[in-house]
């Protein structure tokens, strides 16, 4: 099989056929014509339909017979034309084809899924993603494959993070979030039933993808298994891949064969591969939207040792039961750390580990004790806890969490829960590139995702 440079066609394309293009609004040959033309594609973009002269103000071509060596194919007609279109694809020299159109073994209509892979023998350097896939994106090349309108998915700005998803409803909810949450998304991938490129080849490619730093991996079930983990034990250390796994009971492992053709495969076997690989797994959607973005913001964690600093005791000690119940430890700061600060702040601070602040905090404690676990050598990681219904504190505050936080020497997660004062200063802070969470035990997760990662990396770098 071709090498990764055989997928640059569907990421960096100088040139895009659009094969059943359509004139009606609503349909998916007018959705991914429109919005490649709004995503303000910079190469050639021919739309192909036999009865248009033009649509959306460009000229239309008749078939795929008028054209050659194109770099990118998008294939919006029906299932049983696909195979056909396909021939004329390969025979017309084009290098990569998005083949969208559903109706393969999703629904086990394996006859012409057969005739589909039939078609595509004699062209084995014409790569396709697909069939019964949402389509590709490149934020920065501003290639949009999508089949859904931007009024009902925003699309994100350009970024490091970038998604793998065998399901098209589940990588639109991704982007959709990503978008809401103004995090920038690199590269995403929707890639079906896969009959040719397949999860192992897309990892590989965004593992040696420079733009991309965060991998972000939804799979149902792995076309091949062996190729697939021993890919990733090569590959997954290098970089963050946060995978969340369909399908790991009997009922969902059913869904996912209806739905996508895969085998989903025991659980236990997945988790143990995870584990081997390095791969990070999330165990819901929100955990993979919160390691996705604590891993792009935060620095290298150096081990697992978790400061809690906190306003409010009882959030303090939810906090403290996560870090137990996450494998973590809470860390023991430095004598000469807690003398410096007791003599500036009153007796009833609590300088233990939860670090209690009390409900009489201000701007300035929070900057003395935050100061002091980023620079203290026996922390690690930082659960830094806020509940700005206190008296005392500012606005001010976010903006001294901020400056103390720019250096990014030490992975550092803010916990405030409240309503649309803590929401509006949690959003500051994310601007900022802190990580913000409403819950602690999310924010521990995410930080024994970061911690389990370097571990892990550390010890690969040490192999010879």
């Amino acid at each position: 099989m071709p090498g990764t440079a055989s997928l640059e066609p569907f990421f960096s394309p100088q040139s895009v056929a659009v094969i059943g293009a359509s004139r009606t609004p609503g349909k998916i040959g007018y959705a991914v014509s429109e919005n490649l033309i709004k995503a303000g594609f910079k190469g050639k973009l021919f739309l192909v339909n036999p009865q248009a002269e033009e649509i959306l103000g460009r000229p239309c071509v008749k078939s795929v017979s008028q054209l050659n060596g194109i770099d990118l194919g998008i294939v919006c007609v029906p299932a049983e034309l696909v195979p056909g279109i396909v021939a004329e694809c390969g025979k017309k020299r084009f290098k990569a084809l998005v083949i969208i159109s559903s109706g393969f073994d999703e629904i086990g209509n394996q006859e012409l899924t057969e005739k589909l892979r039939r078609a595509l023998r004699p062209f084995p350097t014409m790569r396709v993603i697909g069939p019964n896939c949402l389509g590709i994106m490149n934020m920065k090349n501003r290639v949009d494959s999508l089949f859904l309108p931007e009024y009902r998915l925003k699309r994100p700005k350009p970024g490091g993070i970038s998604f793998i998803s065998q399901s098209g409803a589940v990588g639109s909810a991704i982007l959709d979030w990503a978008s809401m949450m103004d995090y920038g998304v690199g590269k995403f991938i929707s890639y079906g039933n896969a009959l040719d490129i397949d999860e192992t080849d897309l990892l590989t490619y965004l593992v040696n993808d420079p733009e991309t730093k965060v991998i972000v991996l939804y799979l149902e079930g792995v076309k091949s298994g062996r190729k697939f983990f021993e890919a990733a034990k090569k590959l997954a250390w290098k970089k963050p891949v946060i995978v969340l796994k369909g399908g790991i009971t009997a009922e969902g492992g059913k869904a996912a064969g209806s739905h996508t053709g895969s085998l989903a495969g025991s659980a236990q076997v997945y988790a143990a591969a995870f584990k081997q690989t390095g791969m990070i797994p999330a165990g819901c959607l929100q955990d993979l939207f919160d390691y996705a973005r604590t891993f792009i913001h935060a620095p290298e964690a150096r081990g697992k040792r978790v400061q809690i600093i906190t306003d409010g005791g009882g959030y303090g000690v939810v906090a403290a039961d996560a870090v137990a119940l996450n494998g973590l430890q809470l860390a023991n700061m430095q004598e000469s750390a807690l003398a410096a600060m007791r003599k500036q702040m009153p007796s009833y601070v609590v300088l233990k580990n939860p670090l209690d602040l009390t409900g009489g905090t201000s701007n300035e404690w929070y900057g003395l004790a935050l100061g002091a676990a980023l620079t203290d050598k026996n922390v690690d990681l930082i659960a830094l806890i806020i509940l700005f219904q206190v008296p005392n504190l500012t606005s001010d505050v976010v903006q001294v969490i901020s400056n103390l936080n720019a250096r990014k020497t030490k992975p550092l997660t803010v916990i405030s829960v409240g309503g649309e004062f803590s929401e509006v200063h949690k959003r500051a802070m994310e601007h900022d590139g802190i990580v913000t969470f409403s819950y602690p035990e999310n924010a521990i997760r995410s930080l024994k995702a970061l911690a389990d990662f370097y571990e892990f990396q550390r010890k690969k770098k040490r192999k010879p």
